[in-house]
């Protein structure tokens, strides 16, 4: 019932995993820099992304894997966008880390079931873009 994440986490000097797994799920669910005024109106832990292991990378030193969960709650439906602004949005550039990448994503299929598709359908899109034959993603 949770969205998981398998983050590849090259901690700053001195940082210990543990610390950069936590900060990483933290700032990509509710953490942030400063205080925001509705902070009080709702508690956060409901929504707040959970690192639940971390495993070191066979021979790469000081590289981590770092599993985090992130509960549904914490995303709009149908909204592919929302996610990922959420997951991987202004995280990367998180100052306890040295390198950051999303190495794997598990959508549920509660989540995965609300998306809607392109709204005039997959053939009007690739029309479109003039793209056959192969995925089209969206990215910057």
């Amino acid at each position: 019932t949770d969205i998981l994440a398998a983050f590849r986490v090259t901690p700053q000097p001195g940082v210990p995993p543990e610390e950069a797994g936590a900060a990483v799920a933290a700032e990509s669910s509710t953490g942030t820099w400063t205080t925001v005024w509705t902070d009080g109106l709702t508690s956060l832990d409901r929504y707040k992304g959970r690192c639940y292991h971390i495993e070191p990378v066979a021979g790469e030193e000081d590289q981590y894997i770092a599993y985090v969960a992130y509960p549904l709650d914490l995303f709009e439906e149908g909204s592919v966008t929302n996610m990922f602004t959420s997951i991987v949005g202004n995280v990367f550039g998180f100052k306890a880390l040295r390198a950051l990448r999303l190495e794997d994503l598990r959508i549920p299929p509660a989540y995965s079931k609300t998306f809607q598709g392109p709204p005039h359908g997959i053939q009007s899109e690739r029309d479109k873009l003039n793209k056959y034959g192969r995925p089209l993603l969206g990215c910057t």
